[in-house]
């Protein structure tokens, strides 16, 4: 009898070594349970109404075919124009700007136009589980440098960031304001992350989408600190002097106008580069959404008072939800940006971190991330997880309410 032919592993390394989103499978899990969805970082509340007009009157307008591959041109402008605004930095639309279907593929693209095989790429951690995968698929190693969390909020050792440099090292990736920490880089510590990319010739990848997401204070966790004591500042690595040439910046709508579904980014880049990432742009997704850049090009040119209405906002939402993590029993910092908040569970005596969140979905009714999910070696996160507050009002009160329970499994 003939031995039926064996099937060769039909599964490349690359797909192998990592795992499919954990964020996104605790949205699935919520749904699944009824659980108050704390996970995923996108709004449950609506976009604003002008910026979904603008849209709808785009694909009345007919713009529903494609658009030049890197990006319509009033998008593109509307980029420059915005970027020159808040970073004071000059930036060229026709060679300088490629727009993608989101920071997603931006930080891909990107990758994947100037990184190659067997060099190494640093990633600070915790992070944001796109980058390690995004390192991988372009061939590369990912070194992880990781962030303390202390009183005076999270911070990186020097002498450990400086180890992780050497002739490999093509890239770093530096997302700030960050997730999943809410911590804001320094001037200081972005000065420091430049020396060594100019002393190793290392491109700099920032990851900007939380931009205008920053509160007023978060430098200690001192509860007699009053606000407005220290606002942290969000600094692109690109205004550091000598980063210009060598920063790429991944940024998006999805954010700061509240359309992750969208899928609408951007990458800024020197010249060379972008021609680079255009190519890499162009046989990944072709485009980005046509009429959805026409309403971005509108939503770019907001003024002070959305962008300040934005940070108002958020902040209520974070000096809410602290407080409610603190009182369930959750050791927690005060995030300096963006809206997530990670935890310390080691009172509550899991094992690890994944018994927790079913637990916290299954028995108490709110979904959060495994920290786990943040870190290359699982154990590292293994007694922490994300909460995010970019919801509306009710929805983190009925988690307040929930989490109520919590505190007597202590």
């Amino acid at each position: 009898m003939t031995q039926p032919k064996q099937i060769k592993n039909r599964i490349s390394k690359k797909a192998a070594s990592f795992t499919e989103s954990v964020i996104r499978e605790m949205t699935r899990e919520a749904m699944k349970y009824g659980a108050v969805n704390l996970g995923q970082g996108f709004p449950d509340f609506a976009a604003p109404e002008d910026i979904k007009r603008k849209a709808m009157e785009a694909i009345a307008e007919d713009y529903n075919q494609y658009a030049i591959t890197w990006g319509v041109k009033s998008f593109r402008d509307a980029i420059a124009a915005k970027t020159k605004r808040f970073l004071g930095l000059d930036v060229d639309p026709e060679t300088e700007i490629t727009v993608t279907c989101g920071s997603t593929e931006g930080m891909i693209a990107g990758m994947l136009a100037t990184v190659d095989a067997g060099e190494e790429v640093i990633v600070f951690e915790p992070f944001y589980e796109n980058y390690a995968p995004d390192a991988i698929l372009s061939d590369a190693k990912p070194v992880h440098v990781p962030l303390y969390s202390s009183e005076n909020g999270w911070h990186f050792e020097k002498d450990e960031l400086r180890a992780a440099f050497n002739e490999k090292t093509k890239a770093i990736i530096v997302c700030t304001p960050n997730n999943p920490t809410g911590k804001v880089f320094s001037r200081e510590e972005l000065e420091y992350i430049a020396e060594l990319c100019k002393e190793f010739e290392v491109i700099c990848f920032t990851d900007e989408i939380y931009e205008h997401i920053i509160y007023d204070f978060g430098l200690t966790n001192n509860e007699n600190q009053k606000s407005g004591d220290r606002k942290p500042v969000h600094i692109s690595m690109a205004q550091i002097e000598g980063m210009r040439e060598r920063t790429v910046i991944v940024n998006s709508l999805s954010k700061t106008y509240s359309v992750t579904g969208w899928r609408v980014g951007y990458v800024i880049a020197p010249p060379d580069i972008t021609n680079a990432i255009r190519k890499v742009h162009d046989f990944l997704t072709v485009g980005a959404a046509n009429p959805l850049q026409h309403a971005g090009a509108y939503a770019l040119s907001l003024p002070e008072s959305y962008y300040a209405g934005l940070q108002k906002e958020y902040q209520s939402k974070r000096d809410y939800i602290v407080p409610v993590l603190r009182k369930a029993g959750l050791k927690c910092g005060m995030p300096e940006g963006a809206y997530y908040v990670m935890t310390d569970i080691s009172d509550f005596g899991f094992a690890d971190d994944v018994e927790f969140t079913k637990f916290l979905i299954r028995e108490i009714g709110v979904a959060v991330v495994p920290g786990s999910s943040f870190y290359h070696d699982k154990s590292l996160g293994s007694q922490k997880v994300r909460f995010c507050f970019c919801k509306k009002n009710e929805t983190l009160e009925a988690a307040a309410e929930r989490l109520e329970k919590l505190k007597s499994k202590i």
